[in-house]
């Protein structure tokens, strides 16, 4: 489904990834792990379309998305990829059923079908009695779940999540990997998580280790 072909990546005279090649198939669950400053959230970026590389391609499905013009890319980015990352960044504004409406309003869906559809996402991840919280309301795990289904709001076809469980206790961590694990055996949902946490990449069908901008394993 999701394939990066020699991605190089630079920062002014350091490195950061180096030749990369990756692909991930329909429904796995990939965990990339490795030390700081091996190239992984920069690699998360470039698959996930926030950021270009220097070199190389990335495609979905047969479609290469490195040459698009910026409102293509960002039309594609908002109907066929979803994010988590460490901090939830829910806005402390809204409720969580809003936060998680959000991104399917900004896609054109009206309000009524897009707070139904994020009020069903949330009830799905445990969080039925959550739907009208503002997240200063809500536990750790409870925001990294309803980050997760605002993620999933707009059915995409890959869910990037960097380090979701880094800022968690073991209590919620256990949550928000449930949720993932759930996700995928109910939905098929296809995820590419970066993690130092050893637990979160026992949940992945396959771990993906990098080095110095390399991957190694």
């Amino acid at each position: 489904m999701l394939s990066l072909i020699d991605i190089s990546k630079s920062f002014g005279p350091l490195r950061v990834l180096d030749s990369v090649t990756m692909h991930v198939d329909k429904g796995e669950i990939v965990a990339i792990v490795g030390p700081s400053g091996a190239g992984k959230t920069t690699l998360l970026q470039i698959a996930g379309t926030l950021s270009l590389p220097d070199s190389g391609t990335v495609t979905y499905d047969g479609v290469e998305v490195t040459g698009l013009p910026d409102r293509k890319l960002s039309d594609f980015r908002n109907s066929h990829i979803g994010f988590v990352f460490q901090s939830h960044q829910l806005l402390s504004e809204f409720s969580a059923c809003e936060n998680v409406a959000l991104p399917a309003m900004i896609a054109g869906v009206s309000r009524r079908k897009a707070m139904g559809s994020a009020a069903s996402l949330l009830r799905d991840l445990g969080l039925e009695h959550r739907l009208t919280h503002r997240p200063a309301e809500m536990s750790g795990g409870e925001r990294q779940r309803a980050a997760i289904a605002r993620a999933l709001i707009n059915s995409p076809g890959v869910i990037f999540a960097d380090e979701p469980t880094g800022s968690l206790d073991s209590a919620n961590r256990d949550e928000v990997m449930a949720a993932i694990r759930r996700m995928r055996e109910e939905r098929g949902q296809t995820f590419v998580i970066v993690t130092h946490d050893p637990a979160m990449a026992a949940v992945a069908d396959r771990t993906v280790r990098m080095a110095d901008g390399r991957i190694i394993e």
